[in-house]
């Protein structure tokens, strides 16, 4: 099932597909939105666009829901300063906005805070969820990723292919939505080669590019060749890293190989591949729902590779690096997954 039907399903599911939380959707009524009465919707971003990940994921399916919906669309970007982060959200919660959008762990907080005061606004929040049983929540839709089933298959095809047995993975922060990439690489590399060796940094930002390549230099001075970075800006540090030195990596969140390919395809040439969680596309489907009337607000949706919501990029570098035999073994791997005989380990709930 793919993921956009999950969404759909969920809208009016008592027993809710895979992956869904089983919380009962609250009727919702259909308001008439046209291109002269849109939706009005903020994306509150705390740091900035241009990590080529994550938030510009985020932020570009929300971009395609604005041309291609009633949707108005503004993005705010809070920076890196944290102490900016909660007035940048409740000013947009104060503001003519009718959908509030953010993502991450570090805003959930927030949004537990603020969603509950401004029960006439709908909240998305993408990559973590609040408490529902805390509190009141009906106005909130939040929509989390199996990531650990993508990076289970970059795991595999990343020890198939290393020529030293030693893989990396930089993480930003130690927070389960992050963790669970790491969770399933480490499964997949280990299903593929026991004999792997697997070395965890984090960084302890999203946007320190300069830590980042510290790191990665750091775990490929000791025979790493294939670097994982799961760290948003911080990881794009640790990928110049991995170019200069003539080493492999995964990209992250979207296709990175072809987000640098126009500017600096020399880096584009070492991602072989990269774990895509589609924010983008959930994000704009979530809105889409919302326009119909039939978003499950209220609701925590938990999406991975089955629903479509998390897969690796196969793109022109994949098959260039990684040999036919191996990207055969990672497809019937990929199979047994979504067939349920594979089950990856996740630290998502």
């Amino acid at each position: 099932m793919s993921f956009l039907k999950t969404l759909r399903n969920a809208s009016a599911a008592v027993a809710v597909a895979a992956g869904l939380s089983s919380v009962a959707v609250p009727a919702v009524t259909a308001q008439e939105y046209t291109k002269d009465n849109p939706l009005k919707v903020a994306l509150v971003v705390h740091g900035t666009l241009g990590d080529k990940s994550f938030f510009d994921s985020a932020a570009a399916g929300l971009e395609k829901a604005a041309q291609e919906l009633p949707v108005t669309l503004k993005v705010i970007e809070a920076g890196a300063d944290r102490g900016k982060w909660q007035p940048a959200f409740a000013d947009a919660a104060d503001s003519d906005y009718d959908v509030i959008v953010v993502g991450t762990f570090d805003m959930t907080g927030f949004l537990s805070e603020l969603a509950p005061q401004y029960p006439d606004k709908k909240f998305i929040i993408f990559d973590d969820a609040p408490d529902f049983s805390t509190g009141d929540f009906g106005n909130v839709l939040a929509i989390t990723y199996q990531t650990s089933t993508g990076g289970y298959l970059a795991g595999y095809a990343a020890a198939k292919i290393s020529q030293t047995g030693k893989l990396g993975e930089i993480l930003g922060a130690e927070g389960p939505t992050v963790v669970d990439f790491a969770v399933g690489f480490e499964q997949g590399a280990k299903a593929a080669n026991p004999d792997v060796s697997v070395t965890r940094a984090v960084a302890g930002s999203f946007v320190d590019p300069a830590k980042g390549k510290e790191l990665a230099l750091a775990q490929i001075a000791q025979g790493v060749d294939i670097v994982f970075p799961i760290a948003g800006g911080t990881g794009i540090g640790a990928l110049q890293a991995v170019r200069d030195s003539g080493k492999l990596a995964v990209g992250v969140d979207s296709d990175q190989a072809a987000i640098f390919a126009p500017t600096d395809p020399a880096q584009a040439d070492v991602i072989f591949t990269s774990v895509e969680k589609k924010v983008g596309q959930s994000l704009y489907t979530a809105l889409e729902q919302t326009i119909a009337g039939n978003a499950p607000y209220g609701n925590k949706l938990l999406l991975g590779l089955a629903d479509g919501a998390v897969g690796i990029s196969k793109n022109a570098q994949y098959e260039k690096i990684v040999p036919a035999d191996v990207r055969a073994e990672v497809d019937a791997q990929e199979a047994k997954i979504k067939s349920g005989e594979i089950v990856v380990d996740t630290v998502m709930q």
